[in-house]
């Protein structure tokens, strides 16, 4: 298993780079980008092009070059990486330490359920004096202020006086975590965040933006099904898993993510960015990487599998998810100097747990 942040990185042997972010201060900026290659003799204008669509002798090719190199390792060597898969992460975040990644802002435009949910009210202006104005602006600062004030980590568990409950799986160093804490202004707000490296943890509670008071992050192994996670089941509003079921064997990612889905509220979503079928990555992997069908093992010893849509709608669904979302994220980045082409293929995943209705319905 891997954090999410050490997924989408640039490694010299494998070509993964990180997504690109979109502009910052942008709120109309549609998802996925609008920037559309439409005279080929202008892709090197840009740095990436969204939503490019492949010809059909570009797929052709995809599949072939992941057919070459489809024999898989011999099984005493698939069983050595997943037995030493901490040991690979670890030493993965003891090298990097937290310089490797950038954070993901663009996350609260692809997700707004990871923006937050409830603000202080504005200053009242001077036209604002009734005595209305002023009794509803005061009951609203005495609620937000009572909850601001609430120990969100006293109970019989940590945050279990939020209102408002966030885990993101494969933390990693808290790309996407630190980001929610920071733009999230919810004092009903309480983010739990773990991951597979003890190292990548220990990261985390020591980057100075860490709050024990909003945040609680620990070690835990998302392959292992019957370990316990640190709230009780039907009590989170939202699960994050960016770039991280990828790092999973196959065999056990559908026990994952119906442990996940026992988790989350009625009406409570798992919201999911990872690799999609024929990435660059996949198509960069050479000979003797391959671990099973479109599952590989990096140079460093860590594993990335790469989706189809109808793979990951069958494990939602099997764990008694709705799909509100399912998209394919195919960007064409450029290396300008170098006049290199690269295609980038995303799978972004939005599922809810149904909400349970009235016994009398």
């Amino acid at each position: 298993m891997a954090a999410p942040g050490a997924a989408d990185r640039v490694e010299a042997g494998c070509g993964v780079t990180e997504p690109s972010q979109p502009p910052r201060g942008d709120p109309k900026r549609p998802q996925f980008g609008t920037r559309f290659l439409t005279d080929p003799r202008q892709v090197f204008q840009h740095n990436a092009w969204d939503n490019v669509e492949w010809t059909d002798e570009q797929e052709a090719a995809a599949k072939k070059k992941v057919s070459e190199n489809s024999q898989p390792l011999p099984p005493e060597k698939q069983e050595e990486y997943d037995s030493r898969a901490n040991e690979y992460w670890n030493g993965f975040y003891t090298i990097h330490e937290n310089r490797f990644f950038k954070d993901r802002h663009w996350l609260f435009t692809e997700f707004p359920e990871l923006a937050p949910q409830c603000s202080l009210p504005p200053e009242p202006s001077p036209d604002d004096s009734g005595p209305d104005v002023l009794r509803e602006n005061g009951a609203a600062q005495t609620q937000c202020t009572q909850l601001a004030n609430l120990s969100l980590s006293d109970g019989d568990f940590p945050g279990s006086s939020a209102t408002y409950r966030i885990l993101e799986v494969g933390c990693g160093v808290g790309n996407t975590v630190f980001p929610i804490l920071k733009t999230n202004n919810d004092p009903g707000l309480f983010v739990y965040c773990c991951d597979f490296s003890s190292t990548a943890v220990e990261l985390v509670k020591t980057n100075p933006e860490y709050n024990p008071g909003r945040c609680f992050a620990f070690v835990h192994d998302l392959s292992d099904a019957a370990a316990d996670y640190p709230v009780p089941d039907g009590t989170l509003d939202v699960v994050v898993l960016i770039f991280v079921l990828s790092a999973l064997h196959p065999d056990k990612m559908q026990a994952s993510i119906s442990r996940l889905a026992r988790l989350l509220k009625p009406g409570g979503v798992l919201l999911l960015r990872d690799y999609g079928r024929y990435d660059m990555a996949q198509l960069r992997f050479k000979k003797g990487r391959c671990l099973s069908e479109n599952f590989y093992v990096r140079g460093d010893g860590t594993r990335v599998y790469f989706f189809t849509q109808d793979e990951l709608h069958e494990l939602f669904a099997e764990a008694g998810l709705d799909k509100v979302q399912s998209l394919v994220d195919r960007r064409l980045q450029v290396n300008r100097g170098k006049q290199l082409t690269m295609y980038r293929v995303w799978i972004q995943c939005k599922y809810r747990k149904a909400t349970v209705l009235p016994p009398d319905t």
